[in-house]
């Protein structure tokens, strides 16, 4: 079966090539990938390269293919898989093995790692650790892309669970956010941020009173209140605030006259930027817990951190990095009951934009960039598609379907898509 990927060699140089897989083993999969979404740590990945922890060194003679948010069908399963799994089944996969006899050891992680699996192939070969330690999993929902978009959901939850709280005289930590409690989502419209969003006001089962989202960009701050709105949340009984602090004189002083003056109990910091980070030190109420969730590129990133508070007002801070098993099942399952994260998605594209888009992600604006693997068509904001329709008929018809969805993408116009491009 031959395969088209971007594999990665060194620093910043991806590569399309196609070349033969080999026959799978008992103990492999052969799968379709379908659809991959780009993520900030495929940059990370390629602009680090063999520094980054997930890299193998020897990437300039045994390249590894890229992507790591991808869903697609199963095509050939080996003998050891046979009575788990069967052809045409669609799959999403949880890319975070912990894996300690893979390519870089329990870093291990398709995307990152191997020669033959990542997301941005059009054939890939799952090899066994995938399967032994369940990181294949199951996507009975309509369309591809929910599944894509299933790992970087994943991730969200992951957070709100690894929260914790405490009380006074006892040693048990209490997991999770505050039910009922007062929530802050700061820089919190990007893509990542926005996932946080759709997972807390549609969450079945742990919901936060307030949830003040904040940023400093009003455009992205309109979309994402257009998305995900005042008063769905109030239907779920969440006072959900959209907040601009770059209008702000005090921004600290301010959120916390919001919260009634007492802080907030779970505090999400989804950008790696130090005055952010200590905005949400000091916003933190009484047995507050601060998430730092954006990864840094930089290893000596720091901020200062109120260590009085910590002592006396119970203060605590985690962070994590990607979902696990669990989380990625949560996160199947809220998609194959109409959870749709098609908010997050703002530009499609095939195999062939995926070099310069990984390349330049933080330079594009907008959300989540969502790849179709077997097309080939430049990376196309869905906002341009009706200007494109003007001169050609497949994308004024992509236009009239996402114009139907409220400017979104949708399981239709993936189908339409598939079927066209």
């Amino acid at each position: 079966m031959k395969t088209k990927a971007i594999r990665l060699y060194g620093k910043k140089d991806l590569r399309m090539e196609e070349f033969e897989l080999p026959k799978i083993k008992d103990d492999e999969i052969l799968a379709k990938v379908v659809s991959d979404s780009l993520c900030m740590s495929s940059y990370k990945a390629s602009t680090q390269a063999t520094d980054h922890k997930r890299i193998p060194n020897d990437v300039a003679n045994n390249p590894i293919i890229i992507g790591h948010e991808f869903a697609g069908e199963l095509v050939e399963i080996g003998s050891k898989w046979a009575d788990k799994f069967k052809a045409g089944d669609k799959f999403s996969i949880q890319p975070a093995l912990n894996y300690e006899d893979g390519p870089v050891g329990i870093l291990s992680a398709p995307g990152y790692s191997y020669k033959y699996i990542g997301g941005d192939a059009t054939y890939v070969i799952i090899p066994k650790e995938v399967m032994e330690k369940d990181c294949l999993l199951a996507y009975r929902g309509e369309g591809y892309y929910p599944a894509s978009l299933a790992e970087p959901l994943s991730c969200v939850i992951g957070a709100m669970h690894a929260n914790y709280h405490t009380t006074p005289g006892s040693y048990v930590h209490k997991m999770d956010i505050v039910e009922g409690g007062k929530m802050a989502i700061l820089a919190g419209v990007g893509p990542m941020g926005l996932a946080a969003i759709n997972y807390v006001i549609n969450r079945p089962d742990r919901r936060p009173s307030l949830c003040v989202v904040t940023d400093v960009d009003q455009a992205r701050l309109d979309r994402a209140a257009s998305l995900y709105t005042v008063e769905f949340a109030a239907s779920q009984g969440i006072d959900l605030r959209y907040i601009n602090t770059g209008a702000m004189s005090n921004p600290v002083e301010e959120l916390m006259v919001i919260s009634g003056g007492t802080g907030y109990d779970d505090v999400f910091v989804f950008a790696p930027v130090r005055p952010v980070v200590e905005q949400a030190d000091k916003i933190l109420a009484f047995d507050g817990c601060l998430n730092f969730f954006a990864g840094p590129s930089d290893p000596n990133f720091s901020a200062m951190f109120n260590f009085y508070n910590v002592h006396y007002a119970y203060t605590h801070v985690v962070g994590t990095s990607g979902g696990n098993n669990d989380d990625m099942v949560e996160a199947l399952e809220l998609m194959s009951k109409g959870l749709d994260p098609a908010g997050l998605v703002t530009h499609i594209g095939g195999l062939d934009a995926v070099i310069e888009a990984t390349n330049h992600l933080p330079e594009i604006p907008g959300g989540k960039k969502l790849i179709y693997t077997h097309i080939e068509m430049p990376l196309t904001p869905i906002a341009d598609f009706a200007r494109l329709g003007e001169t050609d008929e497949k994308y004024r018809k992509l236009a009239e379907i996402c114009d139907r969805n409220k400017g979104l993408w949708s399981v239709e116009a993936e189908a339409f898509l598939l079927s066209n491009f």
